[in-house]
């Protein structure tokens, strides 16, 4: 008997290790699953081709289309955090796991796939591509996660796909401000938009407690400050207005207000969204602009639009949705 109870033994040892090895095996894979960020591609038929309001769904952070108010979305695109498209690409903006913060930029095609990947650190805050699709830009939260803060600072990068060159920080810009070249240490910019040439852009930097609206030249590298109080500019299709951020009360809870400036007048008004709007309003076409809200839960977000002109009465686009971006 003592030989079948030696091959008994063996044989529970060798089952033993198998199981213990397989059980190892197992939560490895777990953990490294579950350390992966959440990143659906977008299904073979979603492309932004299609002419539509595309933005993030937030029940499932994934890009979807919608064709008109109310009517059914599709929802195919990948997951993201902040979304943009125009022309030949979109900018989706994940973050990702782990301390520090960091951001994937995922730079697409049409067909919504990936064409290149940044990592850059902080949190995604906005997203930005030329009418063209040709050059790109991504602001990060790299400290605070809020403007209305003194305790925050940003990073925005430009990437010019025709290039492939990559401004990983437009800090550096030298900057025109009342006049002079402006030096400080506490400049940040955020919220860039781009003109149809694919040189001329927009943006906000603040510095010294105030923020500004820049005027931008790719070409010639430089920035010139136009006007003050204005934040997460976005330039209309017809590149004569901006719809912006303007600051207008203390109050944490309400502090911005959507407006319109005439770049040839310099002249502004207020929109009829009389919600405080912390969001890069997108143009719908040369008469209307699109933005987020929070949604009644307060832990989502809705997209509203409403006339350029500061008439009508604002109109709910896409419940449970945010980041918009208008193909025609």
């Amino acid at each position: 008997m003592n030989p079948p109870s030696r091959r008994l033994r063996l044989a529970l040892v060798v089952t033993a290790v198998l199981l213990l090895a397989g059980g190892s095996l197992g939560y490895v894979l777990h953990a490294r699953h579950r350390e992966r960020p959440s990143a659906q591609q977008a299904d073979a038929s979603f492309d932004t081709s299609e002419p539509g309001l595309y933005f993030r769904d937030t029940a499932g952070g994934r890009i979807a289309r919608q064709v008109g108010p109310g009517l059914p979305r599709v929802t195919g695109g990948p997951s993201c955090d902040r979304f943009h498209t125009a022309g030949d690409h979109a900018l989706c903006l994940r973050g990702l796991p782990g301390v520090p913060a960091r951001t994937e930029a995922l730079v697409l095609d049409r067909r919504l796939r990936e064409v290149r990947k940044v990592t850059v650190p902080g949190i995604p805050n906005r997203a930005r591509v030329s009418p063209s699709g040709q050059v790109l830009s991504w602001t990060t939260f790299t400290t605070g996660d809020s403007y209305d803060t003194a305790a925050f600072s940003t990073r925005t990068a430009i990437l010019d796909l025709r290039t492939g060159y990559l401004i990983k920080s437009i800090e550096q810009i030298p900057l025109t401000l009342d006049g002079a070249r402006h030096h400080d240490s506490d400049v940040n910019y955020w919220g860039v938009t781009f003109a149809a040439d694919d040189n001329r852009f927009y943006a906000t930097v603040s510095t010294r407690g105030a923020t500004h609206l820049v005027e931008g030249d790719l070409h010639a590298w430089s920035a010139k400050a136009l006007r003050e109080n204005v934040e997460c500019p976005s330039l209309s299709p017809d590149g004569a207005r901006i719809a912006f951020k303007k600051k207008v009360s203390d109050d944490p809870r309400t502090p911005w207000r959507l407006y319109v400036l005439d770049l040839t007048t310099m002249r502004e008004h207020p929109l009829a969204e009389r919600h405080g709007v912390d969001d890069q309003a997108a143009w719908l076409d040369d008469t209307t602009v699109a933005y987020a809200l929070p949604g009644r839960d307060g832990r989502t977000s809705d997209i509203w639009s409403t006339r350029a002109d500061g008439t009508g009465n604002p109109t709910l686009l896409a419940p449970g949705a945010s980041s918009p971006a208008n193909v025609r």
